[in-house]
């Protein structure tokens, strides 16, 4: 499955930075703010293409949510984080919804016109897995080769947090590049590495693959968030009442799959929208997103949260400082989109 890198590399932030410079630091398109502006009934849509994200699109379809709020919507997927900043900046698409947001942070502190605008998935949908029986706490895993994405992406940036939180420095343990979540639990399960964090669609299949996990990360991490929403400042300032349909839009989406009612919508959505799935790994994110708290169902975002993450991004050197809240964030259209419900 793969994933957004929720924290950048340096390279990446530079990358992000040069986005920003093109873009003139505006946000703004050839059109004065988006491809899709004019009727105020239509809204583009760009999120990064996870399994998990691909299923709650297909429930959006289903659900109608859209057409719930007088709204059309074309959603595009793309690879990575700096595409969907260049695509906001540039006007192309509206805003995003599902995807990590700590590469907007240092991307506004080197000037990007942007803001952070709502929750969407909290909790960390991951776990650390292992497969000697010998490794059973974080103090085990000293010495040991863990496998995650590169430094200060997602996979990386978790697993030096949840070391953190036991006291164990990153030198403690020697970290391999394997890619994305699904290539890190399969290098585990092979035993090419001792451990690492992956996703929970295989969590209630651990004896098939021989593996155990040794933390269940969206506990162990309550702070880290794994999604939000966030869009330009000249979206807001010229359609702000398009972006907040969308984001009721959306709230009813999470209100909907946080509920038992919504199971077999759900897999149908995840047979659909990922037709090679294994169903046991439909089951177990339908699972998950029961938790409470796993969905932001009233797109609330605190400032506690966007200081964790920022913090983050400063002890990794990709930040320089934490920005003030209300520099990178406006959680007003999230206000004013529960409002609608």
């Amino acid at each position: 499955m793969s994933e957004l890198l929720a924290l950048p590399s340096r390279r990446t932030v530079l990358k992000l930075g040069a986005l920003a410079s093109v873009a003139g630091l505006t946000g703004c398109g050839p059109n004065g703010g988006s491809a899709a502006a004019g009727d105020g009934k239509s809204v583009t849509v760009v999120n990064t293409g996870s399994n998990s994200t691909l299923v709650l699109q297909q429930l959006m379809q289903t659900q109608n949510y859209f057409g719930a709020v007088d709204l059309t919507a074309k959603t595009q997927n793309v690879s990575d984080g700096s595409k969907l900043i260049a695509s906001l900046l540039n006007g192309s698409n509206d805003i995003t919804l599902l995807s990590g947001f700590g590469q907007v942070l240092p991307a506004i502190e080197k000037g990007a016109k942007l803001k952070v605008v709502s929750g969407s998935g909290l909790l960390l949908a991951h776990a650390v897995y292992a497969k000697s029986d010998s490794i059973k706490s974080p103090e085990d895993l000293v010495g040991k080769t863990i496998g995650t994405g590169p430094v200060g992406a997602l996979l990386h940036q978790i697993m030096v947090a949840y070391l953190g939180k036991y006291s164990i420095k990153p030198e403690q343990v020697k970290f391999v590049n394997i890619g994305s979540s699904a290539d890190v639990f399969k290098a585990i399960s092979a035993g090419k590495v001792d451990a690492g964090p992956s996703l929970v669609d295989v969590y209630d299949e651990q004896d098939k693959y021989g593996v155990h996990a040794v933390a269940e990360l969206w506990k162990e991490l309550p702070e880290y968030t794994y999604q939000g929403a966030y869009t330009s400042d000249t979206a807001i300032s010229k359609r702000r009442d398009v972006l907040v349909k969308t984001l009721a839009a959306y709230a009813k989406l999470f209100r909907y799959i946080s509920s038992p009612d919504s199971k077999d919508a759900y897999l149908k959505a995840y047979q659909k929208a990922v037709p090679s799935s294994d169903a046991k790994e439909a089951g177990s994110l339908w699972t998950f997103a029961q938790q409470p708290g796993a969905y932001a169902v009233d797109l609330t975002l605190d400032e506690k949260r966007l200081q964790y993450m920022q913090e983050l991004n400063v002890s990794q050197g990709v930040q320089k400082k934490v920005l003030p809240y209300d520099q990178v964030a406006d959680m007003s259209l999230a206000a004013d989109a529960v409002k609608m419900l």
